[in-house]
């Protein structure tokens, strides 16, 4: 059984047993898997703190014979995700991200483009803190609708339209800095979560604490 070692984001957990866990992870060469991590819930683990929602990290796996799960054999963090983690509003964008990334992706289908966009959208976090959330999280939701192939020409106020238009010419490091009230991209952001909850015929359960962040001053 070779080890395969792949780059990978870390998109969901479960409990699985008393000590294990059953990880979601998105891999740069194989697209979305799902693996068990062996006592990964114990205080001394080989995997760190490894298995948090969107790390970034070289994770090894296997599949055993007639096995639908991959085994996760040990991982080496490539950027942690304490910096979105220690912050309330990246901390909900980012869960945000990866709900979405998680429903949308489909298995096994290598997609660099998608990797890409949240390595950008969560790096954009990293460095902004607070004051980048909202803005990657929404320019998350019209990439992800785009890369998906179903953006329709959406009807939008003239600021959100501007907004959208920019997002999608420019890296999210290079848009217009702007102050995002509770108002800025709100239009723009209703429809691409609707867009997004009718092709995944499910609700997604982290935008009510997302949309919450709006009322933060």
């Amino acid at each position: 059984m070779p080890v395969r070692v792949s780059e990978s984001i870390i998109l969901r957990t479960y409990p699985l047993r008393e000590a294990d866990l059953i990880v979601s992870f998105f891999t740069r060469d194989e697209g979305k898997l799902r693996g068990v991590a062996r006592r990964a819930r114990r205080p001394a683990n080989r995997f760190g703190s490894g298995m948090e929602r969107l790390s970034y990290v070289n994770m090894h796996y296997y599949l055993r014979e007639n096995r639908e799960l991959m085994t996760l054999d040990s991982c080496e963090i490539v950027r942690s995700q304490f910096p979105l983690a220690s912050e309330y509003s990246t901390s909900v964008a980012g869960d945000f991200i990866a709900e979405v990334a998680d429903h949308m992706l489909p298995a096994h289908e290598q997609n660099e483009r998608m990797f890409r966009l949240i390595l950008a959208a969560t790096g954009h976090m990293m460095e902004r803190g607070a004051a980048g959330a909202m803005e990657a999280a929404t320019y998350f939701a019209l990439w992800s609708v785009r890369l998906a192939g179903f953006l329709p020409e959406l009807e939008l106020e003239e600021q959100d339209h501007a907004i959208a238009s920019e997002m999608l010419t420019r890296p999210v490091g290079k848009l217009t800095g702007r102050e995002w009230t509770p108002q800025t991209a709100r239009g723009l952001r209703r429809q691409l979560i609707q867009l997004i909850e009718d092709h995944i015929e499910r609700r997604i359960m982290s935008v009510r604490a997302l949309e919450g962040l709006a009322a933060i001053p």
